[in-house]
């Protein structure tokens, strides 16, 4: 029976996708829930299921087409034979003998099969994210081979790149196994596998182009991923249409970093996750919030809309782009749940596995430029929010404490925020709200 499979119903802010990779061709074999391919929106890459097992039969749209929902992309037959990929070429590489009538054994051909579907039952392709996969495919890797240390052992990006690392050439390596001609295959049975069952993520090697010659002044174009072009589309209209101003403070982190000094051990021991910065920011911006309720609003029109909710964003870096995951009711959840639920975000960010929902929505962002050896910045508001913290590298400064001078773990602070409802005076006492929320964690606890 033939199944069409269509562009997903993508969401109401999302009008159309682009079909970024495609992960089988005509002829493939597909299971049911294996990723037929990868789908690139606004915010994220959506993955296409099989809805059931069979072939591939179709591909109507070719990789780089700006599809909409309900699209017909492929057509697979399901319950349709898949194709001995791993059996016929072991037979022929056993054929050669050296009698010129010997006939090659069944069993070979048997073993090759069995050793492929071994070497890929520890870890199923179809659950390996858009950036592994690519990186695996890139690197004709068997994903099979690679320790996965992420949730129920599935490879992340950095398991791959950790791999590559210890492994420098396993392109050429793959090359040097599918260069071997049947006859050395066929003497040597051991060597069968590796030459005549490729793993399906297996591909040829692409052709590249020849190095620049010594002093040529080389370019490339590259066109923007879509995520690219909507941060740049939002960044440009946040600057033409909110009036943007930043103000600055310091922290003395000196309380916070004892306190987890103090309680980490025992806090990951009973909580089963690590105490970090970003918790202790959540929280004291949420206090600061709920004095400064403008800073959690935003501009409807000629109207001001007061959220009396807390959905904070916390800014994540990926290779594709910086996207914002949204921890919802954060003003509800202890300093545990937001500490695993911003863990999960950052994973799930990394393995391009965020769900369009967990972007939507929010009324103030967190930002952490510090990770990366910011010192100082000037974040941009993401609209149509109305105001955004920016957290920069801890650094020890002397600073004169209590008319002594001493060294003491700083960090600038930076709120930048819409002039056109949020005055000056509010953001600087905001900011210098967390600042004494920070400086004094007991203050959280008692809502003071």
């Amino acid at each position: 029976m033939s199944t069409e499979i269509r562009v997903p119903q993508l969401p109401e802010s999302v009008a159309d996708a682009t079909l970024v990779t495609w992960h089988k061709q005509p002829g493939d074999p597909i299971r049911r829930d294996e990723n037929l391919a990868d789908l690139e929106t606004d915010k994220v890459v959506l993955e296409v299921p099989a809805p059931a097992n069979g072939v591939v039969s179709e591909i109507r749209v070719p990789s780089g087409t700006v599809v909409t929902s309900g699209q017909v992309l492929a057509v697979i037959e399901e319950g349709a034979a898949a194709p001995a990929r791993a059996s016929a070429p072991a037979a022929t590489a056993a054929a050669p003998s050296s009698s010129p009538g010997a006939t090659a054994k069944p069993a070979a051909p048997q073993k090759v099969a069995q050793a492929s579907a071994s070497a890929e039952a520890p870890r199923d392709a179809g659950r390996l994210s858009p950036s592994v996969r690519r990186l695996v495919e890139e690197n004709h890797l068997n994903p099979a081979a690679i320790p996965g240390s992420g949730r129920d052992g599935r490879l992340t990006k950095a398991d791959v790149v950790d791999y590559l690392g210890r492994k420098p050439a396993p392109a050429a390596a793959a090359a040097a196994a599918s260069a071997v001609p049947p006859s050395a295959s066929a003497s040597s049975p051991a060597t069968a596998p590796v030459v005549s069952a490729p793993t399906p993520l297996a591909r040829a090697p692409v052709a590249r182009a020849p190095a620049p010659a010594a002093g040529a002044r080389a370019e490339q174009r590259v066109p923007m991923t879509r995520l690219r072009a909507r941060i740049a589309q939002r960044l440009i209209e946040a600057q033409s249409t909110q009036a943007l101003l930043t103000t600055f403070n310091e922290v003395d982190l000196t309380a916070i970093q004892e306190l987890r000094a103090r309680y980490k051990d025992r806090f990951e021991k009973e909580r089963g996750v690590k105490l970090g910065f970003m918790s202790f920011f959540v929280k004291a911006a949420i206090a600061a919030l709920k004095k400064f309720p403008v800073l959690n609003a935003s501009v409807d029109g000629n109207d001001i809309i007061y959220h009396e909710f807390y959905d904070i964003g916390v800014a994540v870096s990926t290779d594709r782009g910086l996207v914002v995951p949204i921890v919802r009711d954060a003003d509800t959840k202890d300093f545990a749940q937001l500490e695993k639920e911003i863990a999960d975000f950052a994973r799930k960010a990394r393995e391009g596995s965020l769900a369009i929902e967990d972007l939507t929505g929010g009324t103030f962002t967190i930002t952490n430029g510090g990770v990366f050896g910011s010192l100082m910045s000037t974040p941009i508001v993401n609209a149509p929010q109305s105001a955004i913290l920016g957290m920069h590298k801890v650094q020890e400064r002397p600073m004169v404490v209590n008319g002594q001078v001493a060294v003491r773990p700083m960090m600038y602070l930076a709120v930048t925020y819409d002039h056109r409802i949020i005055d000056g005076r509010e953001a600087v006492q905001f900011l210098v709200a967390i600042k004494d929320a920070l400086e004094d964690p007991g203050r959280m606890l008692l809502g003071i």
